[in-house]
């Protein structure tokens, strides 16, 4: 039996092995916690008296089962492109005329961020919409993340996803598309834009790379902007500061020794799951807990889809690859020409500023939201919805003038 061309489009279903889900039960029962200094908080890192309520939640109350369900009611497939495997979820709109849409996640997110809004954007007619407003919406997994499994060569950058993006969208008939994506998802998307202009209709971003404060300002810098631009960008360079010194171990460890770091995170999924809480809760818009922003469940689920694939250290090599990078993806970055709206959600710790912005990309619309964080699509789907198909039909309305 001759096995299929690289290049097709392989069926997909969602089905993990009651075994995994036992082995994760009993790692849960055997944890070995460590000590912790009194009254630390957060401050030094994931409190033990959270993670224990967590993982005890986990491990008694979290169903798997029905997340895998909820999953699968995505048609999901696989392919391989450029010798990466990788996963996608494409959700066909019932509108025939629909705009062709691929959402990109992040670290550490996955395609559960985007759960909640696969619906509205594909069935809007079913969720109080205009049926004008439809997408057919493609979610990949990014090569290394979740279902994609662990990518088996180097050089797996966001330049090459965006180009393997590209291909993945050619193949399933989408000649002119629409992006959207935060975190790495904002990468992606946005070089997409960049390097395919003539492809892509329209870039959607909830963060746009280096458009914030990566300097302190200079009095002269700050003169020449008016009072609310002066205002965000002290703000801006207060929040990438204070990253910069106390939030940024984890992207120095992923760029310098993810493989050092994968056995960690592999063997113990308390470990895991602490390596991602703490940025849920530290990039949410929540005043305490990650919960407060983010549905426990759905949180969870994220964390199964890492622990689950054995992709910890696999993601992590995004940040290495990108930091070891040569040719194209070390290049000075060219502005984008594509059309870019860009979503600001006030908790984000990328604080975008838009004298900056104006200079790199092509921003037709800039819409600033008085709540939300870094995972906008878990945190506030109906925002990012909303704002996603306003976007895109800015877009036709201007075509059509």
């Amino acid at each position: 039996m001759t096995s299929p061309p690289a290049d097709s489009i392989r069926p997909f279903r969602l089905a993990i092995p009651q075994g995994d889900l036992d082995d994760l039960h009993e790692r849960l029962d055997r944890t070995r916690w460590p000590d912790e200094l009194p009254g630390a908080g957060w401050a030094y890192g994931v409190p033990a008296g959270y993670l224990r309520d967590l993982v005890r939640y986990w491990r008694h109350a979290y169903d798997w089962r029905a997340a895998e369900a909820r999953l699968n009611a995505w048609p999901q497939f696989t392919t391989t492109v450029d010798g990466a495997h990788i996963h996608f979820a494409h959700v066909r709109s019932p509108e025939p005329d629909a705009t062709p849409l691929v959402l990109t996640h992040g670290w550490p997110g996955s395609i559960a961020e985007f759960l909640d809004v696969v619906g509205p954007l594909t069935d809007p007619a079913a969720h109080g919409g205009d049926p004008a407003d439809a997408f057919h919406v493609v979610v990949p997994s990014i090569p290394g993340f979740g279902l994609s499994g662990p990518t088996t060569r180097t050089g797996w950058e966001a330049v090459r996803v965006a180009d393997a993006w590209a291909e993945l969208m050619r193949r399933l008939g989408y000649e002119r598309f629409g992006t959207q994506g935060g975190d790495w998802g904002a990468v992606i998307s946005r070089e997409l834009g960049r390097a395919h202009p003539d492809r892509v209709i329209g870039v959607h971003l909830n963060l746009l790379p280096g458009a914030q404060a990566l300097t302190e300002p200079t009095a002269g810098e700050l003169a020449e902007l008016g009072p609310e631009e002066r205002e965000r960008t002290l703000v801006s360079w207060r929040r990438w500061e204070a990253w910069s010194r106390e939030g940024a171990g984890y992207a120095m460890l992923h760029s310098t020794r993810p493989q050092t770091l994968a056995y960690a995170l592999t063997d113990s999924p308390v470990g895991q799951l602490a390596w991602i809480v703490e940025k849920f809760r530290e990039w949410t818009d929540s005043q305490e807990l990650p919960e407060e922003a983010v549905d426990r469940d759905q949180l969870l689920t994220n964390v199964m889809l890492y622990w689950l694939t054995g992709t910890a250290g696999s993601s992590a090599r995004i940040y290495y690859e990108r930091a070891h990078a040569t040719g194209r993806a070390t290049a000075p970055a060219e502005p984008s020409t594509a059309p870019t709206a860009l979503a600001l959600f006030p908790a984000e710790l990328h604080m975008a500023l838009r004298h900056k912005a104006d200079r790199t990309d092509n921003i037709v619309r800039w819409t600033e939201f008085d709540r939300g964080g870094h995972f906008a699509a878990m945190e506030e789907p109906d925002l990012l919805v909303g704002d996603v198909r306003a976007f895109f039909r800015q877009l036709r309305e201007k075509d059509v003038d």
